[in-house]
């Protein structure tokens, strides 16, 4: 969909197979699943404003897909899914959400994700992670990620106005998605059938208390608060990711380091092509 050519760097390593196709092809899917010991499913239409955008093909690419997967899937493929800690919605004030918290999804996004982790969990042989709000460079890279949308205007343009400023989020670095899903595949037999929380324990932050952390890395950014707009997506809530640290899992980039890639990163990257709206 969005013309990307993010597996470029992958391809001298000769185990790498190439396969164009739609999720939502059976007679696609079924023959590359059968060769498959473990199945990452990672086609989804990503946030609130592209779901509610389209909301028919958001249900057929995030629910049926995965309805298709299972009924495919053979007795010992084992699958690692990645969904969104929006599903808790809008927490309590001081309250940390486990994975136990009742999911009180605000947006079609997380109502999607919510009813597809659902299903891979009633279904065994899987595991999901929770994922907090990304951040980091990458080739696919998002600049319209709360932390990655930030620190570009902090970069850019030195200023920003915050909206609901009070509203906090859950965050991790994209480098520490994917080596949760490593770690995830390496204790799969005592992980599995459960969800977890992937995010860092010091970044569940208000937008307020992200602009201070952004200003460390930027001296002269400066932000002002206007109730100007609100956002499609109102989660508001902070995480604990306890469950998966008892696992073994430890993040290594902190939200700080994180930041101070991206302003060396924005030196280079144009922002035009790289969002999901």
């Amino acid at each position: 969909m969005f013309g990307q050519t993010s597996l470029l760097d992958l391809v001298h390593d000769e185990r790498l197979r190439i396969e164009r196709g739609d999720a939502r092809d059976e007679s696609r899917l079924k023959p590359l699943c059968a060769e498959a010991d473990w199945i990452i499913p990672l086609a989804c239409l990503t946030g609130a404003p592209l779901c509610d955008r389209d909301p028919e093909t958001a249900r057929a690419v995030i629910v049926d897909a995965i309805g298709t997967l299972l009924r495919i899937r053979g007795s010992g493929q084992r699958i690692l899914y990645p969904t969104t800690n929006s599903g808790y919605g809008v927490g309590e004030e001081g309250i940390h959400c486990t994975e136990e918290t009742p999911l009180r999804p605000v947006s079609l996004y997380g109502r999607l994700k919510v009813e597809a982790e659902q299903r891979l969990l009633d279904a065994g042989q899987a595991l999901t992670f929770r994922l907090a709000t990304a951040f980091g460079i990458s080739p696919r890279m998002r600049l319209d990620l709360l932390v990655n949308d930030f620190t570009y205007r902090a970069v850019t343009d030195r200023a920003i106005v915050l909206f609901e400023p009070h509203f906090k989020r859950n965050f991790i670095h994209v480098r520490d998605i994917s080596r949760a899903f490593l770690h995830g595949m390496q204790k799969f037999d005592s992980m599995q059938g459960r969800p977890y929380n992937v995010g860092l324990d010091d970044a569940n932050l208000s937008k307020t208390e992200l602009c201070e952390v952004i200003r460390r890395e930027v001296p002269d950014f400066v932000w002002t608060e206007a109730a100007i707009g609100s956002d499609p997506d109102r989660r508001n809530y902070i995480v604990s990711n306890a469950r998966l640290a008892e696992t073994g899992y430890v993040p290594a980039v902190s939200l700080g380091k994180g930041i101070a890639e991206l302003v060396r990163g924005y030196q280079i990257l144009p922002r035009s092509q790289f969002s999901n709206v």
